[in-house]
């Protein structure tokens, strides 16, 4: 089983040291930031299953930063828990209103929050895995998905997306791509990766494929 990511985010820097490291006896690996933004950057690079995140901060409160979390597709998924002192009613449904799945009162006994805590990663493993956001291509089933959907692609199309992702973020000169798609002894006109190009946006969106005019395409994750 994969070991549980939880985020902590609070900027009283005692209750994230204590928080924290009950909840490394229990097993979990624990990342902490101490404001919004620094949060948003921290679950970027370690796609928590948890975050329990503080309503007043600096640099960007709780509810902006729930947000934002919310509009990150590489973030679909993540349980947002509030852990705030604001535990009226109203502060609870603008926690829900911005995207929150639970929200806690402090203070709150350790104990309870850790029981709070495995019940929502034990609810986690009993769900099936959400389609994972990007492309991906199944070279033995010749089969491609968009953000989980599988896509519908001819020979020629499934080719230059295989090329294309094999080194995302790497320009692909037009000369390479129609050897290698097309081969040297076949000739095809100017416009043929264009109009594949185009017929492949249409599948999996137009920000994935980037033209360098007059010079060929980049793949973006």
């Amino acid at each position: 089983m994969t070991k549980h990511r939880i985020l902590l985010v609070d900027d009283e820097a005692d209750i994230l040291e204590f928080v924290r490291y009950n909840l490394l006896k229990e097993g979990y690996e624990v990342h902490t930031a101490s404001n919004g933004a620094e949060a948003l950057e921290v679950a970027a690079a370690t796609r928590p299953h948890l975050i329990l995140l503080d309503r007043m901060m600096p640099v960007m409160d709780g509810a902006e930063t729930c947000r934002a979390i919310r509009r990150n597709p590489r973030l679909r998924g993540t349980i947002v828990v509030f852990l705030s002192a604001l535990g009226e009613e109203e502060q609870q449904l603008t926690g829900f209103g911005v995207g929150a799945d639970d929200y806690l009162v402090k203070p709150i006994r350790m104990k309870l929050l850790v029981s709070r805590v495995k019940a929502i990663l034990n609810r986690i493993d009993s769900q099936p895995a959400p389609p994972q956001p990007g492309i991906a291509i199944d070279r033995e089933r010749y089969t491609a998905t968009c953000d989980g959907r599988e896509i519908t692609l001819p020979r020629k199309e499934f080719a230059l997306l295989d090329l294309l992702i094999s080194s995302p973020g790497k320009l692909i000169p037009r000369e390479e791509i129609y050897a290698r798609i097309w081969g040297h002894e076949v000739v095809v006109g100017d416009r043929t990766i264009d109009v594949h190009i185009r017929k492949l946006r249409q599948k999996i969106g137009e920000r994935h494929i980037t033209t360098v005019k007059g010079v060929g395409y980049r793949y973006e994750p």
